[in-house]
């Protein structure tokens, strides 16, 4: 791969953007992001701990934004650096460029995430693999049943930013290949699981072509099987959320009471080291300073540790051979481990996360239930009045996708999936309870 290509701010089959030093498009890549709908919906979606009452505890919204935050800094060191390696790229791009696309693929890394956290991708798999909706599985191909009964908030990320409609942000070809962690559609042959971008898989049946049409115009490198290598920035995104989850979620931890003070400060200092300094540290005031004072300083020490492995490794990234995370690379990889051991037991398997977890088992999967049953393989007259009642409730653009499919039940059954998926957490559970006869509206 060469940079010339990876750096393409193509949008779209036939149009290239116009690339300018004063305001790249990489940067209107990061406004177009902000202003969308589907952004602002990261706001009421859950984290770690769902529909949190306490306003330090973090929503998908602000944990975007820190990854962004953090990504656009890695951008920019990693920039720096393959400038000067590569002084005819000089010319054309700048430190900035690299900052701005790692910030705006981060930005959006969540967008495609269901509500109730990683809970919800798994409910939704379960409504195909074994509830109501697998009774479709005989109408749909072999790939197109993996897609659904394997929901991957990547793969419907990267639908979203490739919509159309109103949802078509149009980004430019590197900021999507950047945001594409995991290159492959959902079923291959002779998956390599020591890959780390072939973990999970990045786009639906339905993006399948858009995705080639981007890989073969940033240089990515063919796998065969519809599988390419990963853009060498999308591991700045991986690493800046890695980076952020492992510390971030930890630091809420500790001000919900969940970790112990004590231990939380012996964590980031494993990782700052020799620029620990406890007495300096117990001159701040609260506790909840301290641990934001660690945090930060935490941030700024794995950002030089991953800026450093990435830069090392260059050549092998290019070529496709490096193809692990950075973070388990890292010299503070075993406190980040460490950490990811804590976070386990002690926040992400605390009582208020599991409940809401569970209930969302119920809200996901029924709402599936009641919109795939009135819209799916049903023409005009086979509706019924519940089927139409229950239609008007779909927001104009998801019935015009519905009228506009070729008549697909793969199709059909996305387009539910896209509403469902794009919900909140306050709004599936309202909608549900209504739905269902539990609460009338304003009740």
């Amino acid at each position: 791969m060469n940079w010339n290509e990876l750096l393409s701010s193509q949008r779209g089959a036939d149009k290239k953007a116009q690339h300018e030093k004063g305001r790249s498009a990489f940067e209107q890549d990061f406004d177009r992001i902000v202003f969308s709908y589907p952004f602002r919906r990261l706001q009421d979606k859950t984290q770690v701990h769902p529909l949190p009452e306490h306003d330090f505890v973090h929503t998908r919204l602000t944990h975007s934004l820190e990854v962004s935050s953090v990504g656009r800094s890695l951008g920019k060191r990693v920039g720096e650096v393959i400038l000067n390696r590569n002084k005819s790229l000089s010319d054309q791009y700048s430190v900035h460029d690299f900052g701005a696309i790692v910030a705006a693929a981060s930005l959006t890394h969540d967008i495609g995430n269901p509500p109730f956290g990683h809970s919800g991708e798994d409910a939704i798999s379960e409504f195909f693999k074994s509830g109501p909706g697998k009774k479709y599985e005989s109408q749909v191909s072999k790939l197109e049943w993996a897609d659904l009964t394997n929901f991957e908030g990547n793969a419907q990320g990267f639908r979203i930013l490739n919509k159309s409609r109103y949802q078509g942000i149009q980004l430019t070809y590197a900021t999507l290949a950047a945001f594409s962690k995991y290159p492959r559609q959902c079923l291959i042959a002779n998956q390599d699981k020591t890959r780390r971008s072939q973990k999970k898989y990045g786009f639906f049946q339905t993006e399948k072509e858009i995705f080639k049409s981007i890989a073969e115009e940033t240089g990515l490198q063919s796998l065969g099987n519809y599988t390419w290598t990963r853009h060498p920035l999308a591991f700045l995104v991986e690493a800046a959320d890695d980076v952020c989850y492992h510390l971030i979620d930890l630091e809420d931890g500790c001000r919900l009471g969940l970790v112990s003070y004590e231990q939380t400060v012996e964590l980031f200092a494993g990782i700052l080291k020799d620029k620990f300094n406890k007495e300096k540290l117990e001159r701040i005031d609260t506790k909840d300073e301290r641990i934001g004072i660690l945090r930060a300083m935490a941030v700024g020490q794995l950002i030089n540790e991953c800026s450093e492995l990435f830069l090392d490794n260059e050549q092998g990234l290019m070529d496709g051979s490096y193809d692990i995370s950075l973070t388990d690379s890292v010299p503070s990889n075993s406190v980040l481990e460490e950490v990811i051991s804590i976070s386990i037991q002690k926040i992400y398997r605390s009582r208020n996360v599991m409940e809401t977890e569970a209930a969302g088992f119920e809200v996901l999967p029924g709402l599936l239930e009641v919109f795939t049953e009135a819209v799916v393989n049903k023409d005009k007259a086979s509706k019924t009045k519940k089927d139409k009642a229950i239609e008007r409730l779909l927001p104009p653009e998801v019935q015009l996708d519905l009228s506009q499919n070729d008549g697909r039940i793969y199709h059909q059954l996305l387009c539910c999936v896209d509403f469902v998926s794009g919900l909140t957490d306050r709004h599936a559970i309202s909608m549900f309870r209504k739905i269902k006869g539990i609460s009338l509206p304003n009740a």
